[in-house]
């Protein structure tokens, strides 16, 4: 390598509320030599940084433009409702968005499920961030519709959460740029999708070669065996050839005497 030549790194955006844990300690179990970034980013922030070049993939919410960016879609979240411990929500296990129709529903800026329409009565003002709204929420201003894992990343001890059944959801995907699907881009495409180190499409450690196998030495000549072993033309065991130990002795016969 030389000197105007840059190791090689891979850096992973992701919004709040993804957890890459597990698949950057695969990364680093495969990949030891390739050292990962990761860069924490806004929803609104991450698909320009895809496009900018700032991170070669990202763990980010649907919907992704697909004009320019590729996409796996990974899992969806349950959408959860926060509210005071006392809150009379709390009493139950679950809501639907008619329960919440007559409380003030927080809509913050960066809200990531998308409404048509938020439930509830609106606040005076929109929040600039769910951590804003989550403020809000634990000095009774109003409550938060949320994915479940943004309710547990801002976690209170003065705040719970109940599943509301028939809100939209979040769907979590990993996505890059179209045309930077790099070999360490298919890396952890791989790791993602949960293939082995020796996938087909696996690249970090290709499959070790099979070698020959060695046909075993045969010791002796002729069409004995030399080993002293009993065989099918020997079944006495011994040295044998096509003759018997000494030149010209016919085997089973004794000698006649001279």
């Amino acid at each position: 390598m030389t000197g105007s030549e840059a190791s090689p790194s891979f850096r992973l955006a992701y919004v709040p509320g993804v957890t890459p844990t597990k698949w950057v300690r695969i990364w680093n179990e495969r990949l030891p030599d390739v050292p990962l970034t990761l860069l924490q980013v806004s929803p609104a922030e991450a698909f320009g940084l895809l496009r900018d070049g700032g991170a070669d993939a990202g763990f980010v919410r649907l919907p992704v433009d697909r004009d320019d960016l590729s996409a796996i879609p990974l899992y969806t979240e349950t959408t959860v409702v926060v509210v005071p411990q006392d809150h009379v929500v709390a009493a139950v296990d679950e809501v639907t968005t008619g329960d919440l129709a007559d409380e003030v529903v927080l809509h913050p800026l960066d809200d990531t499920l998308g409404w048509e329409r938020p439930p509830g009565e609106p606040a005076f003002e929109r929040p600039a961030t769910t951590a804003d709204a989550i403020e809000l929420v634990a000095a009774g201003i109003g409550l938060l519709v949320v994915p479940q894992s943004l309710a547990r990343l801002h976690h209170r001890k003065d705040l719970t959460y109940r599943p509301v059944t028939d809100a939209p959801e979040s769907r979590v995907a990993l996505s890059w740029p179209q045309d930077a699907t790099t070999d360490l881009v298919e890396d952890f495409i791989g790791i993602v999708r949960g293939r082995t180190v020796n996938s087909s499409r696996g690249r970090a450690k290709p499959p070790e070669e099979k070698k020959p196998q060695q046909k075993a030495k045969r010791t002796g000549t002729g069409t004995g065996t030399g080993t002293g072993k009993p065989t099918a033309r020997n079944p006495r065991g011994g040295s044998s050839g096509g003759r018997g130990a000494k030149s010209g002795d016919r085997p089973g016969k004794p000698r006649r005497r001279s």
